[in-house]
């Protein structure tokens, strides 16, 4: 089963967040023993700042056994629809393209999605089973 991660179950872990961390990493070590687990270019980016260079992320991912999938226009297409339908029911600029690109890569990418932000990701990908951390 091919698990796809959402940036703020990594941040958990990376940071140490008290609230959240020990949550996130109990739910990644259970995913990671059932198949792949996968990252889109979106999370990878966002994940850039935790570290001192690439060397040091790339190298964490490997550790952790975490590859870093391309986008496709398909995943670009199912994003730009998803987001077209935020905004035009009101939806403000709070969700950046890049929550959509990563919802729509998990969606056609992976069987599911592991994030803390369940409820967005419901909303605009309701074919994708989401675990929440």
């Amino acid at each position: 089963m091919i698990t796809a991660l959402d940036t703020s179950v990594l941040l958990d872990i990376l940071v140490n967040d008290p609230k959240h961390a020990d949550r996130s990493e109990a739910l990644l070590f259970q995913v990671y023993k059932q198949g792949p687990l996968i990252i889109s270019p979106a999370v990878y980016a966002e994940l850039v700042p935790q570290a001192r260079n690439r060397d040091e992320l790339d190298g964490w991912l490997r550790q952790v056994r975490i590859q870093v999938v391309p986008f496709t226009a398909d995943h670009a297409y199912t994003a730009g629809v998803a987001h077209m339908a935020y905004r035009q029911a009101g939806g403000k600029r709070q969700r950046i393209l890049a929550d959509f690109l990563i919802g729509s890569h998990a969606f056609h990418e992976a069987d599911r999605l592991v994030t803390r932000d369940r409820g967005f990701y419901r909303r605009y990908f309701s074919g994708l089973t989401i675990l929440s951390a």
